[in-house]
């Protein structure tokens, strides 16, 4: 099955049953992406760049007009402890979850951890008077 095919229809929980064996190149960083690596018999994203396509509405059913890019925007912890990024689509905004694979760029997937770290929506200045706040301390004149 190719990838760029997504008008292919499945039995529903097709994907669920069986192994994606695609390869595929990334619309992103231009890289082939195998399936061997991934930890699971289902890729769907590049363990590079972590980019990947707007196909599906559902896991698998390739239903999704779209197409867009979908670019990797955060990650989160399951509560399992295993990691899972989250897509936005840079066409249509939808937002996906998806589990990391065995061989996903650890770099890249740090950086997009510590985006909010680095990059806190309030200034930094503003910690310590936050803080004062809550312990009952009243702000300090500047």
């Amino acid at each position: 099955m190719n990838r760029e095919n997504k008008r292919k229809s499945f039995d529903r929980g097709y994907y669920k049953t069986h192994r994606c064996c695609e390869t595929f190149t990334c619309k992103v960083c231009g890289r082939l992406v195998v399936p061997a690596g991934a930890g699971s018999e289902h890729r769907n994203h590049c363990p590079n760049c972590l980019s990947s396509l707007h196909l599906d509405d559902q896991p698998g059913d390739r239903a999704a007009d779209c197409g867009g890019i979908m670019e990797p925007v955060a990650v989160w912890v399951r509560r399992s402890g295993e990691w899972a990024i989250i897509h936005r689509c840079r066409r249509c905004g939808a937002l996906h979850s998806n589990r990391i694979a065995a061989d996903d760029n650890p770099a890249k997937l740090m950086s997009i951890a510590m985006r909010p770290v680095v990059l806190p929506p309030f200034p930094l200045e503003k910690v310590d008077e936050m803080t004062a706040l809550m312990g009952g301390d009243e702000p300090e004149s500047v």
